[in-house]
């Protein structure tokens, strides 16, 4: 699988789980009756299904009728879905969510949703009843990911290590034997400074030995490398062409930090936080960029719901842009054989539809603006970009475009 179809996926996953929290955040239980249980992939659902059954047997003890039955009636739903696995749950393990939710005027819906193979590995099993659903672990599983290299060091140590996502992993670590500064003058003070001047040479090819081994198989994946110490010590390293030519091109920022232990690779992180914020949004500006580029000079751009739509039927559109902050579902009428569109609020009922011709119009179906938009880039070739709005331009793709664009592979007058 090709990394632009990996990310189309990944992306489009991602959707649908950020999709689905947000539904369950929506969710309350009138009392502590909403049952979420995070099951990794390494547990066996025997065990899993032995604790839901011991759940079941002392929520026995629980003094309100309606919250002990609730409570009893979500462990085996959830108890008949673990049923339909065998030894082990899928990669990265599931997510359960169940429970008797309000659904206005003294009434309640059992809803159970089972959430398979998130986006990163499940690390321990969770069991929680409360009021509300357990989402806050999947939530930052969809928060922004990155792959960035770090390096700290001054003339006495080095670490290098991985940022992923927001986890600091110290991989390497080396110690140098750079001797202190010489106060004594003369020839042995010269000599002494040019030695010191080869192991200090000799402790960042050690260095860069260590950052080449580790980035360099992953430098297709590299979102980018930071690197932190002192003053004078992160601008020799990096001046010197000691890292490999493929990293070079891969710094994106250089930081003083104090310490160069261990603890020093987190100070890294922590004070390039305005270099990671914008690597974050930096692909969502290209493509930005390069729309506006193509509405302002050329006919390659479409925008809006119905336009960008045609164009993706006519398989003309190359990119798919979609704001991540938009939340509309479409509406499709018959009107006499031909089909109409109208995007809604999701929040709201479906309106009446006034054909363009005049005819009555029947309701066809009602779905996720963004399903049916991807539903029909997948069918055409087409992938699917969503656009953060933390910055101006993808502020402008919800605002002025209504969260839907598009980049065209040629020009079709639409």
């Amino acid at each position: 699988m090709s990394t632009d179809t990996q990310d189309a996926d990944d992306d489009r996953r991602k959707y649908e789980f950020r999709k689905v929290i947000e539904d369950l955040k929506e969710y309350e239980g009138s009392g502590t009756q909403l049952v979420t249980i995070y099951i990794p992939p390494d547990k066996q659902i025997s065990s899993v299904v032995a604790h839901v059954t011991q759940e079941h047997s002392e929520a026995s003890n629980i003094k309100s009728k309606q919250t002990r039955t609730n409570v009893q009636d979500a462990l085996t739903s959830i108890k008949d879905r673990l049923r339909y696995y065998d030894t082990y749950p899928p990669e990265n393990g599931i997510v359960i969510f169940s429970g008797a939710v309000d659904a206005g005027g003294g009434q309640t819906d059992m809803v159970t949703k089972v959430l398979e193979s998130p986006p990163d590995p499940i690390q321990s099993f969770r069991y929680h009843c409360d009021s509300d659903f357990l989402t806050e672990p999947l939530e930052g599983m969809l928060s922004d990911k990155g792959l960035f290299g770090l390096i700290v060091l001054d003339r006495r140590e080095a670490n290098v290590g991985w940022l992923k996502g927001k986890r600091v992993e110290p991989v390497k670590s080396a110690s140098s034997l750079v001797p202190g500064k010489q106060r004594k003058g003369g020839q042995s003070a010269q000599r002494f400074a040019r030695l010191r001047l080869e192991a200090i040479d000799n402790f960042y090819q050690e260095v860069a030995e260590m950052a080449n081994d580790l980035f360099v198989p992953q430098r297709h994946e590299l979102d980018g490398i930071l690197v932190g110490g002192p003053s004078p010590t992160k601008d020799e390293f990096l001046d010197g062409d000691y890292l490999h030519h493929e990293l070079q091109d891969h710094v994106v920022g250089k930081f003083d930090v104090s310490y160069t232990d261990e603890s020093g690779l987190y100070d890294l992180v922590d004070a390039a936080q305005d270099v990671l914020a914008d690597q974050e949004v930096m692909k969502d500006k290209k493509q930005m960029e390069e729309f506006f580029e193509n509405l302002h000079t050329g006919d390659l751009a479409t925008y809006g719901f119905e336009q960008t739509r045609r164009n993706l039927v006519m398989g003309s559109v190359d990119r798919l842009l979609i704001s991540e902050d938009l939340r509309k579902d479409v509406v499709v009428y018959d009107c006499d054989g031909q089909e109409e569109f109208e995007v809604i609020d999701r929040r709201h009922s479906t309106p009446d539809h006034q054909c363009e011709d005049g005819s009555e119009a029947e309701i066809q179906d009602r779905e996720d603006v963004i399903e049916h938009l991807m539903t029909i880039a997948e069918q055409r070739g087409t992938e699917t970009k969503f656009i953060s709005t933390d910055f101006e331009k993808g502020e402008q793709l919800y605002d002025a475009f209504g969260g839907v664009a598009g980049i065209l592979r040629y020009s079709t007058g639409i």
